[in-house]
């Protein structure tokens, strides 16, 4: 049982601070206003110097919209030949930024270039995944979900990839060996519910060769995952049970409806971040609040400083 592990985003944004110099982070098309909010806020708190990527004419109307016309900040134009994605993606490949994050572009928009293998930012037998960070009222531990972006219905082996990226994130945050959930819709497999099956099989193999430093349970359902008196009712003898680390879903469906029910319906907040590639990379919503950006941004930093992570590549 893992005895650390991050009760708020409080302790990555004072992970993100300790960083040796600003993390550099190009912001692909960063005409998108409460992501520059946050991106200001993470300038202001010292580990992020942003680096603003796209329509030069949009970007600066933006920052007069939100009274920061007068910021001291890097503007690059590149409203016209390759998109801003792509620019940012060489300013990382030149060593000219650190860091990636989404602006004013679709998530479709976004990870075509990034997951573009002659991009470089993925190695050739790496997955990248989507973890999001979310503080749900009434848990006392942050819990990271994933992945709620990129896999649609993942095959086993790609789950366990998932498992993988989750636990080399917590990990860049001093969480070690965390408890990690196989959700599902009950807890006893069943070969109508081919995850449920999938995921006895992932805990066995675990458990006999490990592929991930993680105390891993499942198939496991979402009260049993949050609730130890849930677990005490039902006869569920799990000592996880309230405090997992980190959920992985079975699908991107049930992934992406959680996280969106969890912030817009139970007050969660959240963060997200791509893992995998050889840099962290900052996605959230454009419609997102700025302290989700901010709070982005300090996991990608804390990553991005963290032994744990640059030992990935």
């Amino acid at each position: 049982m893992n005895e650390q592990y991050l009760t708020g985003f409080e302790g990555i944004v004072e992970k993100a601070k300790k960083v040796d110099r600003p993390m550099r982070v190009a912001i692909a098309a960063a005409d998108a206003e409460n992501i520059l909010r946050g991106a200001f806020m993470a300038q202001d708190a010292g580990f992020v110097e942003p680096i603003l990527i796209g329509n030069e004419h949009k970007i600066r109307a933006v920052l007069e919209r939100i009274g920061q016309s007068e910021r001291e900040v890097q503007i690059i134009d590149a409203s016209g030949g390759d998109s801003s994605v792509q620019f940012a993606i060489e300013m990382i490949n030149s060593g000219d930024a650190d860091c990636l994050m989404r602006g004013n572009s679709s998530t479709r928009d976004f990870l075509m270039p990034v997951l573009n293998k002659s991009n470089h930012l993925i190695k050739e037998d790496a997955l990248v995944t989507h973890v999001v960070f979310l503080k749900i009222p009434g848990l006392e531990r942050l819990l990271a979900v994933s992945d709620v972006t990129l896999l649609i219905n993942p095959p086993m082996d790609a789950r366990k990839e998932v498992v993988k990226n989750m636990v080399k994130a917590l990990n860049a945050f001093d969480v070690k060996h965390p408890n990690i959930a196989l959700l599902a819709l009950v807890e006893k497999p069943s070969y109508q519910m081919r995850d449920t099956v999938e995921d006895q099989t992932m805990v066995r193999e675990n458990n006999m060769r490990p592929f991930a430093d993680c105390n891993l349970v499942g198939p496991i359902a979402y009260d049993l995952v949050v609730s130890k008196e849930a677990a005490r009712l039902k006869g569920y003898e799990c000592d996880c049970c309230g405090e997992f680390d980190g959920i992985v879903v079975p699908n991107l469906a049930t992934g992406n409806v959680m996280i969106k029910v969890l912030q817009h319906s139970a007050g969660a907040d959240g963060c997200g971040v791509l893992v995998g590639a050889r840099i962290p990379i900052a996605i959230t919503s454009r419609a997102d609040e700025p302290e989700q950006s901010f709070y982005s941004l300090a996991a990608c930093a804390a990553m991005w400083d963290a032994p744990a992570y640059k030992n990935i590549f």
